[in-house]
């Protein structure tokens, strides 16, 4: 039979779940089944409501949402026609933008393009929690061995 958690811990939990922006019920799964803490969220420019080239803003509510997170880098990975520098630059709250894997990479070829840009960052596969908003993005946290992975619209709670 499973031991209790301490309540000091369950606490600590619960806090860190709000610093990232997590209910608790997802935040304590993650981490009961990678035993890490979450040190970057790895958004897709889909789940960030980026997805044109012209306009490149995130929305002022998921930036609001973005701008509370602490102790955590906040990533991006956009799709083509959308420019990493372009996203970058005009949305400070992203500590790093890169492009995301093309439609058309093979699974290797995507996992070593994910696995390139979370080692970039000096982590771990397990320490980052993707957030998109499609079937191909959900496959990103398989591929890159993520902690796991989030729709969307339950992490900005639409």
């Amino acid at each position: 039979m499973p031991s209790a958690i301490p309540l000091m811990v369950v606490k600590m939990r619960v806090a860190r779940a709000r610093e990232l922006g997590l209910d608790y019920k997802a935040y304590a799964a993650i981490r009961q089944a990678t035993g890490r803490d979450i040190l970057a969220l790895l958004f897709s420019s889909n789940a960030l409501r980026v997805v044109r080239a012209g306009a490149p803003h995130i929305p002022l509510r998921e930036a609001e949402v973005l701008d509370k997170v602490q102790r955590a880098q906040k990533l991006a990975l956009v799709h083509r026609p959308l420019r990493p520098d372009s996203v970058a630059q005009v949305n400070p709250v992203l500590d790093h933008v890169a492009e995301a894997p093309k439609f058309t990479d093979s699974w290797s070829a995507m996992r070593d393009h994910l696995g390139q840009v979370v080692q970039g960052r000096k982590l771990v596969g397990d320490q980052v929690l993707i957030i998109g908003d499609t079937g191909l993005e959900r496959d990103w946290a398989t591929a890159s061995k993520a902690a796991g992975y989030v729709e969307a619209a339950r992490y900005f709670g639409a």
